[in-house]
């Protein structure tokens, strides 16, 4: 990991931290504060789930997965999916292809201070989700 990656809040109670990024893959931290919700959305990407500590409930195309610290869970592309965390949580996110929009640098977050990008364009579409009550985007 590069030193200095910023946190960026992603919604209340979760932000996120850049670990690697290379041509064909993304990789982040995030961290989730207990009782934390980051509601359904999808994205072309396939992801890998890797919970380092705590406890959260990944909720899988309406399926609920109770996963914990060392459960690790892959979301094909484009599979609705979602999170509710009932303890504070460490989790490694792994991305491929990229997420652009986790790539750039500026933007605007879910509180609208300057940090994660606005959009997040891809091929397909521009994904927005409703962070409660804030507009935030993936």
């Amino acid at each position: 990991m590069k030193k200095g990656n910023p946190w960026i809040d992603i919604c209340p109670g979760i932000k996120r931290q850049t670990i690697t990024s290379g041509r064909t893959m993304y990789q982040m931290l995030a961290k989730l504060e207990a009782g934390s919700r980051m509601p359904e959305h999808r994205h072309p990407q396939e992801q890998i789930v890797h919970i380092l500590e705590g406890k959260i409930r990944l909720i899988v195309d309406g399926t609920p997965h109770e996963l914990s610290a060392g459960d690790s869970f892959y979301l094909s592309s484009n599979l609705p999916h979602g999170v509710e965390t009932t303890d504070e949580s460490r989790v490694l996110d792994t991305f491929s292809p990229p997420r652009a929009r986790l790539t750039k640098k500026r933007g605007r977050n879910c509180s609208g201070a300057l940090s994660a990008p606005t959009k997040f364009a891809t091929p397909t579409r521009t994904a927005v989700i409703d962070c409660r009550y804030r507009r935030c985007r993936f």
